[in-house]
């Protein structure tokens, strides 16, 4: 039998069309001609399955002394990462997880610990582990208390880096609950109207149960983009928009090597960006304020990899059956409707929060594997030579 997530990824009346947007919205750079059974992809990219990727992730991992089953979350999370599209926060993410454990400012060994609860809520001590390891742990025990009482807050401090914040908020959708997933993050943004790097990315997840395997998942940072998006693009060599980041002056560049602070989401003040900074500001008092671990500026700088960076989280569970009945039902008719909408340009169609994962994965599926550009083919060379292990088969 086919696994509810497989189902939400694939099983449902709009997977064709799909198929079919993926060259308009996948990360790659794949086309198609609006056929599922005909696309090419960048001549330059390799493919390697995900198999393939969750083992390697996994070697890398017990190589520096990860305890197997904190490797597997990770391997996991980044895996799932790169084959939904988000390749800022797969394997593109590995090296600092490796080099957190071989500094031992993260530790390899070890179990979140439950430091108070209530029925519906819970404050968690993640005892500096993996974040993934950790958010899973957050995670689960959110949904437990949704399924109990209808409705699960747990918050953690002494975390760390958890990839990509849908892993979370899909979880609670795999058991047709309502999930959300929050962090902060090392301070990249600078606020509307100063040059100063004060806040994180803060993401924020939030993922609702539809009819038939269908689903709405909003996965999203609360800057203009990713760092890990101006990171893939400085390798690639290629200019980024002037809304991303700003240089040391707070002007918007279009270098990426030039970034120093990046944008909250909208852009400039003209653009609405003070939004962003609000919606930052509110992630930040949801993981950092309310669980006790470090916040705002105070967070270490990225990859500093000298403390223990002890970052807060939040994950919240919602049980639908607890409020108004035909939940996904009720979804589902406005998902179909928003998807029939009239676009404004032909082979361009309206789309909701999951479709662009949906069109990348099928896509990832008929290729046999996830597709890099050399430069990622290039790094998990250099991270195999360096730990001593085995690549991946890469076709």
């Amino acid at each position: 039998m086919l696994s509810k997530s497989v189902l939400r990824s694939f099983n449902h009346s709009n997977y064709v069309k799909c198929q079919q947007i993926f060259s308009c919205y996948a990360s790659t750079k794949s086309s198609s001609n609006g056929n599922s059974k005909n696309f090419v992809i960048d001549p330059n990219e390799k493919i390697v399955s995900k198999d393939e990727i969750f083992s390697f992730i996994v070697r890398c991992m017990l190589k520096v002394g990860t305890r197997p089953s904190h490797a597997e979350v990770l391997a996991d999370n980044l895996s799932m990462a790169d084959y939904r599209g988000h390749y800022s926060h797969g394997l593109n993410r590995l090296d600092m997880y490796v080099n957190d454990i071989r500094n031992e400012t993260t530790a390899k060994d070890g179990d979140p610990v439950i430091l108070k609860e209530s029925p519906g809520t819970a404050l968690v001590d993640g005892q500096n582990l993996l974040g993934p390891y950790v958010g899973k742990f957050c995670m689960n025990l959110a949904m437990e208390k949704a399924k109990k009482i209808g409705i699960g807050l747990v918050a953690a401090r002494r975390s760390n880096h958890f990839g990509i914040a849908g892993y979370y908020s899909l979880k609670a959708v795999d058991s047709d609950l309502i999930g959300w997933a929050f962090t902060n993050t090392s301070p990249l943004v600078v606020p509307t109207r100063s040059k100063a790097q004060s806040l994180g990315t803060n993401p924020i997840a939030f993922g609702a149960p539809a009819r038939n395997g269908d689903s709405f998942v909003l996965d999203m940072a609360t800057s203009t983009v990713a760092l890990g998006k101006v990171e893939i693009s400085q390798r690639r060599g290629s200019d980024i928009p002037n809304t991303w980041g700003v240089n040391a002056e707070g002007i918007p560049v279009t270098k990426p090597q030039e970034v120093q602070g990046l944008l909250a989401l909208g852009g400039p003040e003209e653009s609405s960006g003070y939004k962003g900074y609000g919606l930052a500001m509110m992630v930040e008092i949801l993981c950092g304020i309310l669980s006790g671990s470090h916040f705002g500026p105070w967070i270490r700088s990225w990859k500093s990899g000298k403390s223990e960076a002890n970052l807060g989280q939040c994950f919240i569970a919602i049980n639908p059956n607890a409020f108004e009945d035909d939940f996904d039902q009720r979804l589902q008719k406005l998902i179909n409707y928003c998807r029939s909408l009239p676009p404004t340009e032909s082979g361009k169609p309206v789309l909701i929060a999951g479709d662009p994962e949906r069109a990348h994965m099928a896509v990832c599926d008929k290729l046999g594997g996830i597709p890099y550009p050399p430069s990622q083919i290039e790094f998990m060379r250099s991270l195999a030579r360096s730990l001593k292990i085995d690549l991946p088969n890469i076709q």
